[in-house]
Formats: C-alpha cells, structure tokens, sequence
C-alpha cells in the first residue's frame, strides 16, 4: 500500500501545489481575457492552454483535471468539511461552453482573425493578479464559483456544473474513443470485486465507479483519471492501463 499511497500524495501535492500558485496563474485559464485577446486578434495565454488540453485529452482524457487543476486543488480541500456527492447537473456546463466558443469565434471572426500572440497578455511580468482590483476579482471567482458551490452542491461541483475548460477535453477524449487511438485508460477484474463500495465512496467525481466495473464499462466523461479508485481498492480489482479502447 506504500506505493498506491505515495501516487495519491504526489496527485494531491501537485493540484495543491497548483492552487497555491493560483493567484499568479489565473489569467492564464481565464473565460474572459481569452474573449477580450480574441476581439483584438490577440492568442493569448488560456488561448494557448485551451487548446493544449484539447490535444492532451486525446490521449491522457481529463487527467488536467485530476492531475494539474488548480480548482482542483481547492475542491479536494474541501472535502475535508463538505463531502457530499454530486448526482446530476453534469450538462449544466455545456450551457456555458456553447455560448462562450461562439462569442470567442464571433469576435475573433470581427476583428479579422488572430494576427498575433502574446501569452502573456493583461499580466504584469507573467503574473496574474498584481493589483488590488486583480486580486479583488480573483477572490470573487473563487468564492462564487468553486468554493460556494462545493459546499452548497458537493464535492468537485465546479468541475460537473460550471467549469469551461471540462468541455475542451470531454471533446478531445469523445474524439479518440470514435477513432480508438491508443491512450490512458482504466481496466477492472470484475471477478475480484468484493462489493465493498470502496473505489464508489472515495471518488472525488462522485461516479458510481463499482457499478462501471460490474459493467465491464469504465469510460466516463466525468473520469478524471485520477487513480483514487485504484489506490483505494484492497482486491486489485483496478489499474491504469495504455492502449485502445477496451470493449
């Protein structure tokens, strides 16, 4: 079990890592400047990392999510005082991803397309928040749309209801299971499992993950392949595992 825990303290170490360094890394996975670069031909920074998870959820799914995020970070923590499951609402996002690409591409197509990059676009020396308004806002997003909502709806509610970015690699991860490309994925033994409800209990995406495995179904645009299932599971019903798509 030493190695299995040592997996989840580094995950945690990092997203938690991720989120201390927020308040310098916020513009770069901002839903507004991208839309304000856009109306100035601008690629900016979250321009740039959009697109980077897109490519990435090809082959490593939501793993930015599970493994990078630095809301997820934040969410994580809270379990601690709120951990309530999350059942429904996960089309919520969707909602905010369609009008959002289409005012990005509406305002790029207006301003004549994208004539330059800067990925450091609205910061000061790289850093995001570097004044009293920027820090003002920063506060305001994380309280308003992570930290309120993980209370008041459950565990990683951000990340089912409200998270823009979530779309880009739930895209990219649809894409390869339509083309099969080899990429990282979980498998089970479902002979092993012993219906302790263990791996269902423990994930921070709250998937009724025993239920997948009976299934013979793992696949889930909500899996942030994170590994919490595999780690907490005694019998070795779960690994991670590299290649196409398994029926």
């Amino acid at each position: 079990m030493t190695a299995i825990n040592t997996r989840q303290k580094v995950r945690k170490g990092i997203i938690l890592l991720s989120f201390f360094i927020f308040p310098a890394t916020f513009y770069y996975l901002s839903p507004v400047l991208i839309v304000q670069a856009s109306s100035q031909g601008i690629i900016n920074g979250s321009f740039v990392l959009f697109v980077l998870m897109f490519l990435s959820s090809l082959f490593l799914g939501r793993g930015f999510c599970g493994w990078i995020c630095p809301g997820a970070g934040c969410q994580e923590a809270i379990f601690l005082a709120r951990d309530k499951k999350v059942v429904r609402g996960n089309y919520i996002k969707w909602l905010v991803w369609v009008p959002w690409i289409s005012a990005i591409t509406f305002f790029a197509i207006r301003s004549g397309g994208y004539r330059e990059i800067d990925f450091f676009y609205m910061t000061t020396h790289g850093f995001s928040v570097s004044d009293v308004q920027s820090l003002f806002i920063y506060l305001l997003v994380l309280l308003l749309l992570i930290v309120m909502p993980a209370f008041v709806f459950g565990k990683r509610s951000f990340c089912h209801h409200l998270c823009w970015m979530a779309p880009f690699m739930i895209s990219g991860r649809t894409i390869r299971n339509i083309f099969n490309w080899a990429s990282l994925q979980l498998q089970s033994a479902p002979d092993m499992c012993k219906h302790c409800h263990t791996c269902s209990e423990h994930c921070p995406m709250s998937l009724p993950v025993e239920e997948m495995v009976m299934n013979k179904c793992l696949e889930n645009k909500e899996c942030i392949l994170c590994g919490t299932c595999v780690d907490v599971c005694k019998q070795g019903t779960l690994s991670f595992t590299w290649g196409k798509k398994i029926p």
